[in-house]
């Protein structure tokens, strides 16, 4: 070949390969960076797959997903209720190389050092419904359906409202380490000294996110606490496990019911006068609300020290700190259990 001619081929080589797409990289900040043009890759985790208060945030994402256009969404999770699972799971998402990773976290704690090393890897990491120690874990934002203090109140004012403020209640939560269950529990028991102080919370015990394990905890809680007068359910599985039980028990109306799961869930305890008043949050908001919150800070639109950021439908959304506020939970009962469908 002449050189003028071997000249000529190099620079149409040189040409070629200025048009291909540049390589997904990390900057000094930490972001990762993703090429002109393509989709925000973000990958969602639940405490446990299969869970029904779970499926229906993953409705509220997928809804965000459409009105965005720009997001390609992941869903996976542990089909048990692991933290180890999770972690498990999270080292191989790193590998991914994803945007962004929103997770329910079962044990704060536990997996901190996984979601570290998804920040230092360069990926952006929130959590939704259950956090993870802020600190250990470098976590940007906590996506939460309501203030601990908000949730604790409505759950044991309504209590007392059933069974009056010197009764005996015990409490069903998922894990004795879930990070959202202990920080209500701890909630309701400031609020309780303060409020109602001679109402007698007895330990809470674990169901472990099995409704049938809950069952038998609050079997077991009413045939040894004969003066237990009120139960609180505080997971999607614990209270219609609860309410199961007080049912098979024939203790209607004798044993008050009180806490948090669907609408749909808790819809014919409700009918039957078993629950007289759930408590929750609009769950496919806190999906839809978590894909806006990631796709913000994969962006660059909400950054830390922000106090409110925008997000669709939902407009303007308050952040207090590093945690982003869906807002204050909500009441059902007969009277309007007919208008949620989740």
């Amino acid at each position: 070949m002449r050189p003028a001619g071997l000249i000529v081929l190099l620079l149409a080589l040189t040409a070629l390969a200025g048009c291909q797409e540049p390589p997904r990289t990390s900057s000094g900040s930490g972001a990762l960076l993703s090429p002109t043009g393509s989709k925000i890759r973000i990958a969602m985790m639940p405490k446990k797959k299969g869970l029904e208060y779970f499926n229906v945030c993953l409705q509220g994402a997928q809804e965000a997903v459409r009105d965005l256009g720009d997001v390609e969404l992941f869903y996976d999770g542990p089909t048990g209720d692991s933290s180890e699972d999770q972690s498990r799971m999270l080292g191989n998402w790193v590998i991914n190389r994803y945007d962004a990773i929103l997770i329910a976290c079962n044990d704060s704690e536990q997996i901190a050092p996984a979601i570290k090393k998804a920040r230092q890897a360069g990926i952006h990491v929130l959590t939704y419904d259950a956090d993870a120690n802020p600190q250990k874990s470098g976590r940007e934002f906590f996506v939460n359906q309501a203030t601990n203090e908000e949730i604790a109140r409505a759950l044991v004012d309504e209590m007392v409202q059933q069974v009056g403020p010197q009764a005996e209640v015990a409490i069903v939560t998922s894990r004795l380490t879930a990070p959202n269950q202990t920080a209500w529990i701890a909630a309701m028991e400031r609020y309780r000294q303060e409020r109602y102080p001679n109402l007698k919370m007895l330990e809470p015990r674990p169901s472990d996110e099995d409704q049938q394990k809950a069952f038998t905890e609050a079997q077991n809680i009413i045939k040894t606490r004969p003066e237990c007068k009120g139960i609180f359910g505080l997971s999607s599985v614990a209270f219609p496990g609860v309410a199961d039980a007080v049912r098979q028990q024939g203790r209607s109306g004798q044993i008050a019911v009180v806490g948090l799961s669907n609408p749909k869930t808790m819809r014919q305890y409700v009918a039957d006068g078993i629950v007289k008043t759930g408590i929750l949050w609009n769950v496919p908001d806190l999906g839809y609300l978590a894909v806006y919150a990631a796709r913000a800070v994969v962006k660059g639109e909400l950054r830390p020290g922000a106090s409110s950021f925008t997000a669709g439908r939902l407009k303007s959304i308050r952040i207090q700190g590093s945690e982003i506020i869906l807002g204050p939970p909500l009441l059902y009962h007969r009277d309007n259990i007919a208008q949620f469908d989740f």
